[in-house]
């Protein structure tokens, strides 16, 4: 069985900082939304506080994440704590779900029973949470392009932002206008934002999680790239996942034509891994060599 294996450390300092930022703001808005609604008797308000705790625990699972995935690998962790990240952006993304289902509960029974609302309080605090929701977006930003994790407490953030603007045009609207069905209305909005934008990051994590092949890759094509070498009769018996963002791991039997030696085999092992390196990304590559072995020579064979 032979194994070869090519890690990509990125360690970063700031993202930690920025995460621990975040979660400090973010205390400080729901702490002020839940106050502030219980007093105003804003719903939207009181759902936007909500969202944001949900925010506060998810971004706290994230930064743990964030943390135990620098952790070395050991005996008894053998690939560390690499999926961690991808973990939490599960946990986020189920959150997001469980919220919004809840926030769209509370607002039909309050559109069936609109109260009065101090609009005042409500776009002020609306206010306060664009700003400090604003300024973590921005913290967040760029880590959220090329990691699973990040984007999902980006995007817990993003939505809160959204939500908060919309909490302000509504308390506007009650304020000018009376319009206190308004309230209802937002609280749904936010809620259906929050839907869809927490099923993908769902599903994605969730297609990590369980091993799938990624979206990205076509199991025939490799077979057919790796097949083109002269002294390699067949590939068999693969398997595809990633372990994280950054890694993704191939597993397959390669049968060859004739009785090759160890170093041989070597050989073309590094012309293989180059190869699956450079067009499709695969970092992490385990072969075992067979010859006239008699088994299954499907592309997937069920264990």
């Amino acid at each position: 069985m032979a194994h070869s294996h090519s890690h990509n450390h990125d360690h970063h300092d700031v993202k930690g900082r920025n995460l621990l930022l975040t979660i400090v703001l973010n205390v400080i808005i729901t702490a002020a939304q839940v106050v502030g609604g219980l007093i105003s008797g804003s719903l939207s308000l009181l759902s936007d506080a909500l969202h944001n705790f949900s925010d506060v625990l998810s971004l706290v699972v994230s930064y743990v994440a964030d943390k135990f995935s620098k952790r070395e690998a050991s005996f008894d962790k053998t690939f560390g704590y690499k999926r961690a990240e991808i973990l939490a952006a599960f946990v986020n993304a189920a959150t997001l779900l469980i919220v919004a289902v809840y926030l769209i509960y509370e607002a039909i029974l309050r559109f069936l029973d609109p109260q009065t609302i101090e609009s005042g309080l409500v776009i002020w605090l609306a206010i306060l949470g664009i700003a400090a929701n604003g300024f973590s977006v921005l913290l967040l930003r760029k880590d959220s392009k090329e990691n699973m994790n990040m984007r999902s407490a980006y995007l817990h953030l993003f939505t809160d932002m959204s939500a908060s603007v919309a909490v302000l045009i509504g308390g506007l609207l009650m304020k000018y206008f009376g319009w206190f069905w308004v309230d209802s209305l937002l609280t749904v909005l936010i809620a259906l934002y929050l839907i869809f934008m927490g099923y993908d990051l769902l599903k994605t994590s969730f297609k990590v999680l369980m091993l799938f092949t990624p979206d990205d890759i076509n199991l025939e094509k490799i077979r057919d790239a790796i097949s083109i070498h002269p002294k390699i009769k067949n590939v068999h018996h693969m398997h595809i996942w990633q372990l994280n963002e950054k890694e993704t791991h191939l597993e397959a039997h390669i049968d060859f034509s004739e009785d090759i030696t160890l170093s041989e085999f070597d050989a073309i092992l590094d012309e293989v891994e180059a190869m699956l390196h450079e067009k499709f990304e695969i970092n992490h590559v385990n072969i075992q060599p067979e010859y006239q072995k008699d088994d299954a020579k499907d592309i997937i064979v069920q264990d």
